[in-house]
């Protein structure tokens, strides 16, 4: 058991709109939210439980609605002074959390069975979160304030979530009262002493370095070396603290600072592992949540003796998140702990190596620490998880474009029992794959086939999810292909068609798949790649590539215009467009994002946009282009987005999974982003996201929250939608009547 408190992702007033509750608990991913009233006392508890309950038993949805009027009043809580074994009796198979109060009734933490995650700051450490990283600055300072600030400044830029410093009381600490000229002590305290004496900053300059750290968006951490400096630290309002290796054995300064309640790493340099169970055992029986650092004590330690497979033993004593200290020359055994399972990794900072001081030598430099951060954050990407192999996107496209699928040999016709000689394997990979053969030999053919067809999971008796009539508050439509329109609309009711165009589209007579006018408005989506690998890209600073690019688009505009004629509705036909702004080794600085921004707007004025409007796709960081990945600079973030509408008068598609993948990659909130953008909307494409890069996929399998998304929404409902699920046209638009069904719940 923890008792955790750092609270405040678990907790919205009472009286705070169900979407903000459910925001909330999407993110704290703890599957509940506490209700509390203005003066913090706790007032009720909501579950994921709770709230499906609760749609359950509505006609109408309304998520405006205090959260307190859904919560569940009848919960199980206990006084925060209780003994942990008193509070671990009240955990079952029902109760996974119990809210701790004090004696006004006040929330003030929450004690978990075994939950292996906390945090420091704003920065939780759980599987799937970002490593921390740990600028270590110490005395590396050498007792100047702008030099400590400097440092703070480069662990900054260097991208550190932390920098640690360290406080002595040396008049408590040393039995000689901290005098470096005692010479009745050995050589090495004499060396010790006097670095101390002319290099510590005083308790007022370490706050005001807090205070730095904070400004320039890192947490602050230090390590209390005696009893005096850790009053002095709770004074200043550390979050969270470090304890030093030589300190693991001293359990009653480790007592104490369990008892702040605050979360520590401890390093475990120098110690016995006995030695490390037994204070590993006390900070058990004190509900204290702390995470073990695997560490070598020599300065600097040889690469043969740091054993990195020691940390998975750490973790099974500790049974919390695990990291690395490190003090070897370089960065690879650094981000190889990482790769071994690492969630945090503490690193020295220098400014100078040469400098005095034992702790310069085994330091980063400033372009070093930035260059083990961004490994860190490419391993940790590449790390993944153990459930289950699955297809990334950019493999899903390739497995398409180059794998093979079952497809009939000769017209078959239906009732007939298909044999070996009726099936054949051919490319593309868009039907059943081939290992799937031996499953249709001897099945009696459920439709008839053309020669060339592909089978799918329906030839298999498997049922799927057909077209119906659906009810929308918002016009809606499907994503539809010249070639497939009229299968997709038959046994539905759509307000608009989204014709996906390819670039060989363009130079077939596409007025001639209409022959008479539907009672559909019209949507085109323009093709991103062009003949000759050309992917569009109007904002591209190489003039012959940005014209070809305004060539291109101006043809779809051209098209959108011939086909306008066949569609009803009176606006002008919406043509969503991924502008461009791409790049392939890495993202490009905000100077270089700016002038794009700029040479789009000059691109989109040397466009004839007469009778139709151009709506930018708003796009996620990690895109796929032709089955691999590049980097998205434009129309990601939503100041760029807001700002480039109000500049240029124009409106958006907002497609909602691209921009979780934006959200979630920047740490902002898909609620608000919405919210923002929702008046510079003109269209959605609605399908569920994860990760940072996993876009398209159906409606539940993500991170989105469609019931708050439905909630921003909500007064908008001129806002036209898709589902543009990954795929979903596939199997006659099982995908696309999937995601509606669904979505019919909610919008």
């Amino acid at each position: 058991m923890i008792i955790d408190h750092q609270i405040s992702s678990l907790v919205v007033y009472g009286d705070d709109s169900i979407v903000h509750a459910l925001t909330k608990m999407s993110r704290n991913r703890a599957g509940l939210i506490y209700c509390v009233s203005s003066h913090g006392g706790l007032e009720g508890v909501m579950s994921d439980g709770d709230f499906r309950r609760w749609v359950v038993e509505q006609i109408e949805i309304d998520l405006d609605r205090p959260v307190l009027d859904i919560a569940n009043r009848t919960f199980t809580s206990s006084r925060v002074e209780a003994h942990p074994d008193e509070i671990s009796r009240l955990f079952s198979p029902r109760i996974k959390s119990v809210p701790l109060v004090d004696d006004q009734g006040r929330l003030v933490a929450v004690a978990w069975p075994g939950r292996r995650s906390f945090a420091i700051g704003e920065h939780t450490l759980d599987v799937g979160d970002p490593v921390l990283v740990i600028a270590e600055i110490g005395n590396n300072h050498n007792g100047s304030l702008e030099t400590a600030c400097r440092l703070i400044d480069a662990a900054a830029q260097a991208g550190a979530d932390v920098a640690k410093f360290q406080m002595r009381d040396l008049a408590t600490l040393y039995v000689n009262g901290g005098d470096p000229n005692d010479a009745g002590a050995d050589l090495g305290t004499q060396y010790t002493l006097d670095l101390l004496a002319r290099f510590q900053l005083s308790n007022e300059e370490l706050f005001t370095a807090f205070d730095h750290t904070v400004t320039r968006g890192l947490t602050p951490l230090c390590t209390p070396w005696d009893l005096n400096s850790l009053g002095a630290l709770e004074e200043y309002g550390m979050p969270a603290y470090k304890v030093a290796s030589a300190d693991l054995t001293n359990h009653e300064l480790i007592d104490a600072i369990a008892d702040t309640g605050k979360p520590m790493l401890l390093s475990t340099g120098m110690a016995h592992e006995r030695e490390i169970v037994e204070t590993v055992g006390r900070l058990f029986e004190r509900g204290a949540s702390f995470g073990l650092l695997h560490c070598n004590s020599a300065y600097p330690a040889p690469v043969q003796d740091i054993n990195l497979e020691y940390m998975h033993r750490l973790g099974e004593l500790g049974d919390f998140p695990v990291g690395y200290s490190g003090h070897e020359r370089g960065t690879a055994v650094s981000v190889g702990a990482v790769a071994k399972g690492a969630r945090i990794v503490e690193r020295h900072l220098t400014l100078n190596r040469s400098w005095e001081g034992n702790d310069h030598k085994v330091s980063l430099l400033p372009d070093e620490f930035a260059s083990l951060v961004h490994d860190i954050r490419e391993v940790e990407q590449a790390l993944g998880s153990r459930a289950p192999r699955s297809l990334s996107q950019g493999e899903m496209l390739n497995r398409e474009i180059l794998a093979k699928s079952l497809v009939a040999a000769v017209d078959i016709e239906e009732g007939a029992t298909i044999t070996e000689a009726m099936v054949d394997v051919r490319s593309p990979g868009r039907g059943l794959q081939p290992n799937r053969r031996s499953e249709l030999i001897g099945r009696r053919a459920s439709r008839s086939m053309a020669r060339g067809e592909y089978f799918s999971e329906q030839d298999l008796g498997n049922r799927l999810l057909g077209a119906r009539e659906f009810e929308f508050d918002r016009p809606w439509g499907i994503p539809v292909r010249y070639h497939d329109w009229e299968d997709l609309v038959a046994g539905t009711n759509p307000d608009l068609l989204e014709i996906h165009l390819s670039y060989r589209d363009l130079d077939l007579d596409g007025p001639s798949y209409f022959p008479q006018p539907v009672p559909y408005e019209l949507v085109v989506h323009a093709p991103e790649l062009f003949e000759g690998d050309h992917l569009l890209d109007l904002a591209s600073p190489d003039e012959e590539y940005r014209k070809r690019s305004i060539v291109e688009l101006q043809r779809v505009i051209d098209l959108t215009r011939t086909l306008r004629p066949r569609f009803s509705g009176d606006e002008a036909p919406l043509i969503v467009v991924n502008m461009g702004g791409f790049s392939l080794d890495a993202p490009l600085e905000s100077a270089e994002v700016e002038r794009r921004y700029e040479i789009l707007g000059k691109s989109l004025d040397e466009l004839d946009t007469e009778g139709v409007e151009l709506i930018p796709q708003t796009m996620p960081p990690f895109p796929w282009h032709m089955g691999g990945q590049r980097y998205h600079n434009l129309l990601v973030d939503g100041d760029g987005i807001q700002r480039f509408c109000v500049e240029n008068s124009m409106r958006v598609c907002l497609d909602v999974s691209h921009s979780q993948l934006a959200c979630t990659h920047s740490g902002q909130s898909l609620s608000d982003l919405v919210r923002r953008l929702a008046d510079h909307t003109a269209h959605l494409h609605l399908a569920d996201a994860r990760g940072v890069d996993g876009e398209g996929l159906q409606i539940g399998e993500g991170t989105i929250v469609f019931p708050a998304l439905a909630g921003d929404l909500a007064t908008h409902s001129n806002i036209s939608f898709i589902p543009e699920i990954w795929q979903g046209h596939k199997d006659r638009g099982e995908g696309f009547w999937v995601a509606l069904d669904l979505l019919e719940e909610w919008l």
